[in-house]
This record gives C-alpha cells, structure tokens and sequence, in this order.
C-alpha cells in the first residue's frame, strides 16, 4: 500500500467518482479505476459501494478512509519537518565531562533561548567513545579535544584549553624525578590522560600507578588527598570548591594548549547542527 494510492482513495472517497476524482487528480479515468481495484485487491475487500453514477463508500471503506487521513498527514507533516530550515526535534549532543560542566551551559543556555522548539540530550565521553557514537548514529554532534580519532567527521573550532599539571596544594613536583607519583587520570581513550603520560615519558619515567576516576570532582578530590597527580584544563580548577587546596604546575610550552572543536559526521549537517555551530563561532569571535 503505497502514500500514492491511499492519495486516489482518498478523492474518490471525497468526489463520490472516478470522473470528478480523475478530473481533480490530473489523471485519466482509467488510471484511477486501475489503482482503485488494485487496492481492493490487496486488501482483499470492497471499498466502495457502486452506483450508476455515485460510488460510496462501503464500511471497509469508511474504515480506510480515517487511517488514509491520518497517514497522509502524517507523511505531510513528516515532509514539512524534513525541508524545514528552522531547528527542531532532538539534538543528541556528546561531549567531553570538562566541556560539559565549564564550557556547555552557557552554549546550551543560549541555544534554548534562541531555539525553544529544540530538546537537548547530553551525553558524555572520551573523544574515541564519542566518534563511535557518531559513526553509529546515536550522536548528532559532539564536542571532543583534539586529537580525535580519524574518520570522516567536519569540525568546527570550539575553545582553547590550557592545560595544567594538579598537585596537592604542599606538594611541588620535580620535573625531572617523578617516577614515584601516582596517575589520577580517566580511562583509556582520554586526550589529557594521554599527554600526561606523554609528560611522564619526556623524563624516561613511568607514574607509580594510575588510579582511574569517572569524574573530575573525583580526581580532584584525590589530589586534594595526596593520592597523585593529574593533567587537565585549567578551567576545571575554577568548578572545584576545595580549589585552594590545589596546585597547579605549568606544562613545557607546545604542550599546554589543547583545542576543543565540535564535530559530526561529513554529510551528516542539519538545522539543529548548523544552529549550535553559530553559536560557537560567535562566542569564540567574542
């Protein structure tokens, strides 16, 4: 049963003929009758009741004719969404936790004000967890730093992060003799636990083990106590209340910068996309 034939129905059904729905389809009779019993012989019923010169619909008709209004509404409404140019539905949005909780309010505040009919989901990952999602099609966009894995992703320049070593307030670090601190760090798949590992390894050394956190509050709660060191964006410090208590260690120049960039799937741009992408770039440009 195709959109097209429930269409033919449909006007028959209103014009009470074949002539007067031929007419008013821009079709010739014969091509109606044809879809009409084609139809019927589907659905193996009669749907119209034929007089000599009115067709009525008989009860298997009526029946058909309330799902044929709604479905080719449906379809209707379905079209509109699709070449509508304005933001709307869900946007699946992934980002990194640090994204999420210092950068994203603001960006996400804004986008409600300027597109209400929008809903945001949020979920959050390493950039390797958010590009399978991409590629999978559960995400829209995401916002990850960079390095991000390859694939065939647009990206959009977001922030600018400095990047600072967090110690306990009353422990300095040595650069060049470390090999005995712990590594507080996410786990694998972390754009910041992999250049920490890569500071460790400028000094020949490895961390005395690396204790694995789902949070950044955690981690840092974990310095506070001594526990180890970690490497992060230094507009993290700035969300942590005990933030005193914390050192932060600046990292060789070249290594102190990462860019986040928002990305999703080449082909795969949209209203909603385009949207959120306006709003970095003017925040960026700000």
């Amino acid at each position: 049963m195709e959109l097209s034939d429930l269409t033919i129905f449909r006007m028959v059904a209103s014009e009470g003929g074949i002539t007067r729905a031929a007419r008013r389809l821009h079709r010739v009779q014969s091509s109606v009758t044809t879809r009409i019993r084609q139809l019927e012989d589907e659905l193996g019923v009669a749907l119209f009741l034929r007089h000599r010169k009115r067709m009525e619909l008989s009860p298997a008709g009526r029946i058909l004719l309330d799902y044929a209004s709604r479905l080719l509404e449906l379809a209707a409404q379905a079209r509109d969404a699709v070449q509508d140019p304005r933001p709307r539905g869900v946007l699946r949005l992934g980002a990194m936790e640090s994204t999420a909780a210092v950068r994203l309010p603001a960006v996400l505040t804004e986008y409600h004000r300027r597109h209400p009919e929008v809903v945001l989901d949020l979920r959050t990952g390493n950039p390797r967890q958010l590009a399978n999602a991409l590629m999978a099609g559960e995400l829209d966009a995401a916002f990850g730093a960079e390095p991000l894995p390859e694939g065939p992703f647009e990206k959009l320049p977001a922030y600018d992060e400095e990047l600072v070593i967090v110690s306990a307030r009353h422990r300095r670090i040595d650069l060049k003799r470390h090999a005995t601190l712990a590594m507080v760090a996410f786990e694998e798949g972390c754009p910041h636990r992999k250049r920490l590992e890569d500071w460790f390894a400028s000094s020949k050394a490895l961390p005395e083990r690396i204790i694995e956190m789902s949070s950044y509050h955690a981690m840092l709660g974990c310095i506070v106590a001594g526990m180890g060191i970690s490497l992060l964006p230094r507009s993290v410090l700035a969300t942590f209340p005990a933030r005193e208590r914390l050192r932060a260690h600046r990292l060789p120049r070249g290594r102190d910068v990462a860019q986040t960039v928002l990305f999703w799937r080449k082909g795969a741009s949209s209203p909603k996309i385009d949207a959120l992408a306006d709003i970095v770039t003017g925040r960026r440009r700000a």
